[in-house]
């Protein structure tokens, strides 16, 4: 994919004096007291604003937090805690500015933080009018917000198309030389795991992998429907009944390629889906009419680790139990590190997918970890992202 990278424009010189508006994802969880309670996503946004400020650039950065209605802005919906948060960060007060559609103050080495995006009429819908507005506040945009690269909103996708200059910022950059690392041109055997708790969210993405992988495993909810599919009982476990003939239909695709998705040999029950329910072994074909499949057995586990410790790519979304139960989280703990032990490149993406990630304490043995949710779901479904689209269409003039 080619586009225009805001790390090529700093070498180059061509930043220095210019006012750069910066698109981040700053979308934090907060607490009642309105605290940041986890702010990986805006140490994320620094290297990007650290990279404008030390090329001589007048920097403003956005995001959007929550889900504000346009035209009505309340204090919950104040960036302020992410400005306290970046001052931290960068070692300088970072202002926080509201109402800048029409105007920003902010000189060459200063950095402002522009007001919850979202609050801005037109924002969601990419209204022309406010995508213009903001363009004629900078002479650079860079896009560094890859959670946000499949919605074509106003700071995604319309200033792009009407600021002098559209780039890519460092974390975006990273996602998509990631992506197309694991995706485009893979090292094989390329192996995805895709669990969760519903076949129906993520049965495009299934069938899509199921023309490009190697090895498909299958975890959590979605397993069960595969179960089923291959005529083994489940319980009264959560899964899909009406989507059987579609997972079928993966596991046709996959086999007319000489690949499988392999279904658990063996499985863990409760009786109850609770923090201290007993947790019990049993064979597939073993599953009571009253169990629940809460996690894949330690056989299945140890199979599937030997699956991917022999991988040249894998793309890991989704736990393959209830890992937040310790004793239905072995099978997410042993894929987990045969993911960290393999030689293969490894991307993670997916909020449970990063819980697990942190739980096991393997951030520095996956080989990248995606920041997007959504957006990182729709590029494994095989979609053009919208950020991407335009920013490569502006590269290519």
């Amino acid at each position: 994919m080619n586009i225009l990278r805001f790390s090529d424009l700093c070498a180059q010189g061509k930043v220095q004096g210019q006012r750069v508006f910066i698109r981040a994802d700053l979308n934090v969880p907060l607490n009642d007291a309105g605290e940041i309670t986890e702010d990986t996503r805006v140490r994320a946004s620094v290297p990007a604003i650290e990279m404008a400020l030390k090329a001589g650039a007048a920097v403003m950065v956005t995001s959007h937090l929550g889900r504000p209605t346009e035209g009505e802005f309340k204090p919950a919906d104040s960036l302020t805690p992410v400005a306290q948060r970046l001052s931290e960060l960068l070692g300088r007060e970072v202002p926080l500015v509201a109402n800048w559609v029409d105007g920003v103050q902010v000189q060459p080495g200063q950095v402002v933080l522009l007001e919850n995006c979202r609050v801005n009429v037109g924002e969601k819908k990419n209204k022309p009018e406010l995508a213009q507005k903001m363009a004629q506040l900078c002479d650079i945009f860079v896009n560094d917000a890859f959670g946000t690269a499949h919605r074509a909103e106003g700071t995604t996708y319309g200033i792009a198309q009407f600021a002098p200059i559209a780039c890519a910022g460092p974390l975006l950059s990273a996602e998509i030389d990631a992506l197309n690392k694991a995706l485009a041109a893979p090292a094989r055997p390329l192996a995805a795991i895709v669990a969760g708790s519903k076949v129906s969210t993520k049965l495009t993405i299934l069938k899509s992998l199921a023309y490009k992988v190697d090895q498909l495993i299958v975890g959590g909810g979605i397993a069960n429907t595969f179960m089923l599919a291959a005529g083994l009982k489940i319980g009264k476990s959560l899964a899909e009944p009406d989507l059987v003939a579609e997972a079928k239909a993966v596991i046709d695709a996959m086999a007319a390629r000489g690949a499988n998705v392999p279904v658990p040999t063996d499985v863990v029950c409760a009786k109850a889906f609770a923090p201290d329910a007993v947790a019990t072994v049993k064979q597939a074909t073993e599953v009571e009419d009253d169990d629940m499949i809460l996690d894949i057995g330690p056989e299945t586990a140890a199979k599937l680790a030997e699956q991917l410790k022999q991988a040249g790519t894998i793309v890991w979304n989704g736990p393959v139990g209830v890992f937040e139960f310790d004793q239905f989280a072995n099978g997410t703990k042993v894929i987990a590190q045969a993911i960290a032990d393999s030689k293969a490149f490894s991307i993670a993406g997916g909020g449970d997918t990063l819980a697990a990630i942190a739980k096991y304490g393997i951030e520095d043995k996956v080989g990248y970890i995606s920041t997007g949710g959504g957006a990182f779901l729709e590029v494994l479904e095989g979609k053009t992202l919208p950020a991407f689209e335009i920013l490569a269409q502006r590269a290519n003039g």
